[in-house]
């Protein structure tokens, strides 16, 4: 090899770096143990998880909500969230949140920035260490960089499907923004994204679930709390009536795969209203805020919805 400083002769035989567990993580069957089993002799933690409200977007019509909606029939409001999970050990934060500057540009008018939600809640974002990104829609993407500490987990199939050929055409490509997708590009060559091929468990009682559909790559996020196994499901089910009725959103990879991921949210979750959807503004209804101070802004996404 040549000195450092120097650059290689043309025949030079290059050595590639080492491989480091953190670049790739396995994949896991976490939910497959019985409740109360435990990891490596380490105790499920139970977690605290909060969603946090940041924007909304208002008159909605059926067809943007539902596939075959009909177009002169109003339909529910979307609230966008990032989500809070933390143990007495370890903090996630899952999702950023788009760019204030793109949801402008988009229509959608920033309501209260993520970070400071989060704050709020006492979490100061440069200090956080692991950031979940659900999939890199730009409403779920787009302040990744208020999280300079922050290991990045992101799916393979995830990254392959926004750099890859589908997003040559316009119906898959409208939710991205190719310069998020290129930073974090950026990020994976400085070694901060932690790719996950499928399933895994990131810490006792939190794992990740690859599901199909809204994008080739999105992945819901299974939380053990007091009340039970909760399970984020960002964009897998959008509203409560998506999954309720099976009547898919129609920003879609794959129509059959996402009506699919519904029956595996409800095999994830300790019960069918223990699942969060992404979207719904009847989140901020069925549950509880933290303290009145927080109230529009945060619930308590581990203490019982009211239905």
């Amino acid at each position: 090899m040549p000195r450092a400083g120097t650059v290689p002769s043309a025949d030079a035989v290059l050595t590639p770096p080492a491989f480091t567990p953190d670049t790739v993580a396995p994949a896991r069957r976490p939910w497959a143990r019985h409740r109360g089993a435990t990891r490596r002799g380490a105790t499920i933690e139970t977690y605290e998880v909060f969603a946090i409200k940041y924007a909304s977007l208002a008159n909605r019509k059926a067809s943007e909500n539902f596939i075959g909606g009909d177009p002169h029939e109003s339909a529910s409001d979307l609230d966008y969230f990032v989500w809070l999970a933390r143990s007495k050990a370890r903090t996630f934060v899952i999702d950023t949140g788009f760019d204030a500057r793109v949801g402008a540009r988009r229509g959608r008018r920033m309501l209260n920035p993520p970070e400071r939600g989060l704050k709020l809640l006492g979490v100061d974002a440069r200090k956080v260490k692991d950031v979940i990104i659900t999939h890199l829609h730009y409403d779920h993407v787009g302040n990744f960089g208020l999280f300079p500490s922050a290991s990045l987990h992101l799916q393979d199939e995830e990254m392959a499907y926004a750099t890859g050929r589908h997003m040559a055409q316009g119906f898959f490509n409208y939710a991205y923004e190719a310069d998020e997708v290129a930073a974090m590009v950026r990020e994976v060559y400085k070694g901060r994204v932690r790719f996950h091929d499928g399933d895994a468990e990131l810490a006792p009682g939190l794992s990740l679930h690859r599901i199909g559909g809204h994008t080739k790559g999105l992945q819901a996020v299974r939380v053990h709390t007091r009340i039970g196994w909760i399970v984020l499901a960002s964009d897998a089910a959008h509203l409560y009536a998506n999954m309720n009725e099976t009547r898919p959103f129609p920003i879609v990879f794959d129509a059959g795969a996402m009506v699919e991921g519904y029956r595996r949210l409800r095999e994830l979750a300790d019960a069918p209203e223990l699942i969060v959807p992404g979207h719904d503004p009847l989140v901020m209804r069925r549950y509880a805020p933290p303290r009145a101070g927080l109230r529009g802004i945060a619930v308590r996404l581990d203490r019982r919805p009211r239905l």
